[in-house]
Parts: structure tokens; C-alpha cells; sequence
């Protein structure tokens, strides 16, 4: 699993630039009432093979009756539960303050690893202004310039010390279970399916871990395939500063997805399509995932709420149409077959081999059949393709002037690759790559 960093401190000390520089500005999620929205809140890092979750908590305004600890917001109490190094950013400008103390007093009892850094520290290695930080007792801090990108890279690697690099897994693909997460918003009948599936499929092993960033795995066999489930609705220990954590936790789903080879996405039949299961439905696809659309409780609703539903999947869940949908019941266990089935048709697109002398011809017939449009003087011409990887499928096409390849006819070449190979339930991503030999327009 992907570690997860916390990174805590008062109002404009600058923990969104150091989220920034951390996360090289990807895409973030945000955990709201409402469910997973697009915010600068959560963003995934790496520094080198090592890949991790950074989550910006927020500043924090301790109330001066009550203190940081009572007053601070659910969301920052969860993000340091679940976190497992915390990076406390103050500001060597303004110096030391009661905030941060108040903060330091905080996570002293949060019993988990903080690393103190000083921002704002451009040219002040040496400085005495860093010594009064020591007050704080938290160890040596590391002084650190987000703005500048000073400090950034040894302050990741402190952070990931008891993390190292994950080593290439020598296992064969064919031998390794398909490891496999059920997500979406709370009370969809998650829970319900797993136990389903527990009670219909051999139990081999079960193992319940007692720290906050493991998930529940347990190995399953069906029809001589092994899976092993990553079950994110597991019992978390709880510890004495964080006696709520929400059930619903967003850095367990973005793991979950991020560890699996295929999500099951369980959508409530009796409450259509939310903004929530797009959201999850659009991390999902941004991670590569293949990919199942389970409607639950479906004998729930009438002839007529299943049309309204089967039109909300298609304007809200637009992006995932190459899913497959498996309408069922799963406390009647109704329709796990076809669920079973969607499952192992995903997994084998998504892990499909695409030899180059296929892939080459098919992109020939296709242009052969629609060429690309003319941008200008230039006109895409496109000379062989091959596959770029699995888990979700590459296909690298080769050419010139391939940069003028618009929209359309990346989802018209799409569509003749998905046809012929039949891939269902995985993303294509296709890449195009232009020649920069001056004389490559003039070949064959």
C-alpha cells in the first residue's frame, strides 16, 4: 500500500506549496460532505519507484478556550489518523507561535512519526532564527523552500525512510491472483457482497491487521482462478486521540484502486447514479483501472426507475462506457455469476498481449478507412503501432505530424482497436509519437 503523508500546520506557512512541489501539481481529491470532490487536497507523489499520497490538511485556527485538539476540523482528525509520517510546516519569517505549539502539543499524543520542518528557510541552513524551533521537542527540524524547491527532495526521502522501493514482483502474471476492491459511497451494499462472496467461494485464509493503513486482504478461489480481495470496509484499531474515524475513508479508496487490477464500482439502484460514484468512477479511470459498474438492489426499483437509471449511467458514467454492467441483488445473491464473469472479462483485457503486426494492420485499415483531417499543411500519417504496456493496455503509435491528431479520431481509432481485440471493462490509452527526421515524410 501506498504510504500516506500528512502534512500539518497553522494557516500560510505554506503546506499548499509544499503539496504542490510534492505532488508535481497532479490532480487531487477532497473528502466533503458530500463525497470525493475536486480540490487540491489529496494528491498522489513519487520519487522514483516509490509512489505515495500526500494530503494537505488545511491551516489550523485553534480556538484559544478550548485548544487545538478539541476544536480541530474531522477532516484533519481523520488525515492524521490514517497517516504514517506527519510533516508539521512552520515559518522560520514569522517565527515560533503558540499555534504551533499548541499544534506540536497535538501531535505528541497522536503517537505517530512527525518530522518538523522550518519553510520559508531559503539561505538560512545556518541560521540562528532555526534554533528556537527546538522548543517545540520534536527532534532536529529540517529547514525547507517550497517556493523555491529547496530542501523538498530530502524531506520526501526522510519521510519515506521506513518505506523502501517496492521490488519488481518476480511472480508470473498467470500465477498471481487478480487482486480485486468493491468501492463506492457508504451503504451501497459493499459489506454485502463481500460476505456474499465469502459465504458462496472457499475461505482460504484470513488475516485481520492491527494498523490503520492496511486493508483487510483475503484470498479467494473461483473456477481454479485465485483473487485476492482488498476489503477498505475493515475494522480500524482506534486510538485515543481519534475515537471517530468516518467509516468512508477516501485515502483507503484511492489505495484500494490504486493496488488493485480490477474495481468493482457498486452503484444504489434505489438512488441513481451521484455526483459521489462519478467521482469515484473518475479516479478510478485516471488510475488505469479495468473496471465493473455493479447496480445493486436492481429488483428494488420498477420498470420505470430502471429506464431513468440506465439513462443516468449513461450521461454520468459517459467515460466508462467500455464497462460492463451487472445488475443484481446482492443480499438475494442475484446475478454474482455474471458479476464473476465481468470481473474475469476485465482483467483479460486489461492483461491482452497485442502483437505489432496486428496492431499495425489494423491501424492501416483504419485510416484506410477514414483518414485523420488535415490541420493546416499538415496531414497525420501514421506508419505502425505496438503495444506500450498492460494493466491498462498501450498502444504507441508512430508517425509525423501526429500532434495534429485531434479528439475524435483518437476515439474513432479507439473504438477499431477495442472491436477487433474485444476489450471490454479496461481503459486504452493510446499514444502518438512523431518523427523528427526531416526527410521521414518522403519514406514509404
Amino acid at each position: 500500500m501506498k504510504p500516506v503523508i500528512a502534512l500539518v500546520g497553522r494557516p500560510n506557512v505554506g503546506k499548499s506549496t509544499l503539496f504542490n512541489r510534492m505532488t508535481k501539481s497532479r490532480d487531487a481529491i477532497v473528502a466533503d460532505y458530500a463525497g470525493l470532490t475536486r480540490d487540491r487536497h489529496y494528491g498522489d507523489g513519487r520519487l522514483g519507484k516509490r509512489e505515495f499520497i500526500v494530503i494537505d490538511t488545511g491551516g489550523f485556527e485553534p480556538d484559544s478556550s478550548t485548544g487545538i485538539v478539541k476544536e480541530m476540523a474531522k477532516q484533519t482528525r481523520q488525515a492524521v489518523a490514517e497517516a504514517d509520517v506527519v510533516i508539521f510546516v512552520t515559518d522560520v519569517r514569522t517565527g515560533l507561535s503558540a499555534q504551533d505549539a499548541d499544534i506540536a502539543r497535538f501531535l505528541r499524543q497522536a503517537n505517530k512519526r512527525v518530522i518538523l520542518t522550518v519553510n520559508k528557510a531559503e539561505g538560512m541552513v545556518e541560521s540562528p532564527h532555526l534554533a528556537e524551533f527546538h522548543e517545540l521537542g520534536l527532534g532536529e527540524p529540517l529547514p525547507i523552500s517550497a517556493a523555491h524547491g529547496q530542501g523538498i527532495r530530502s524531506l520526501i526521502e526522510e519521510a519515506l525512510v521506513d518505506f523502501p522501493e517496492t521490488e519488481d514482483d518476480d511472480e508470473p502474471a498467470e500465477a498471481a491472483p487478480i487482486r480485486l476492491t468493491v468501492t463506492g459511497r457508504p451503504n451501497v451494499g459493499k459489506s454485502t457482497l463481500i460476505n456474499a462472496w465469502l459465504g458462496e467461494d472457499r475461505l482460504i485464509a484470513f488475516d485481520m491487521p492491527g494498523t490503520t493503513r492496511d486493508a483487510i486482504r483475503v484470498p479467494l478461489e473461483r473456477d481454479g482462478q485465485r483473487y485476492e480481495l482488498i476489503d477498505t470496509a475493515g475494522l480500524r484499531r482506534k486510538g485515543k486521540v481519534f475515537e471517530a474515524i468516518e467509516k468512508f475513508s477516501v485515502v483507503k479508496t484511492l489505495q484500494a484502486v490504486a493496488d488493485a487490477n480490477v474495481a468493482v464500482l457498486m452503484v444504489d439502484a434505489t438512488q441513481g447514479v451521484s455526483e459521489q460514484d462519478a467521482h469515484i468512477a473518475g479516479y478510478i479511470l485516471e488510475a488505469g483501472r479495468a473496471v465493473v459498474i455493479a447496480i445493486n438492489k436492481w429488483d428494488a426499483i420498477d420498470a420505470y426507475q430502471r429506464e431513468q437509471l440506465e439513462r443516468s449511467i449513461e450521461t454520468r458514467l459517459a467515460f466508462l462506457k467500455f464497462a460492463e454492467i451487472v445488475r443484481m441483488s446482492a443480499i438475494k445473491r442475484q446475478g454474482l455469476g455474471p458479476l464473476w464473469k465481468a470481473i474475469a472479462n476485465a482483467h483479460a483485457s486489461a492483461t491482452r498481449k497485442l502483437p505489432t503486426p496486428v496492431l499495425t494492420r489494423l491501424l492501416h485499415e483504419a485510416v484506410e478507412h477514414q483518414a485523420p483531417k488535415r490541420a493546416g499543411s499538415f496531414r497525420p500519417k501514421m506508419r505502425y503501432a505496438h503495444q506500450g504496456g498492460m494493466n491498462p493496455p498501450i498502444i504507441v503509435i508512430h508517425g509525423n505530424s501526429l500532434d495534429h491528431v485531434d479528439g475524435a479520431y483518437r476515439r474513432y481509432l479507439e473504438g477499431r482497436f477495442r472491436e477487433h481485440f474485444k476489450l471490454v471493462g479496461t481503459p486504452l490509452k493510446l499514444e502518438f509519437r512523431s518523427s523528427h527526421n526531416p526527410f521521414a515524410e518522403s519514406g514509404p
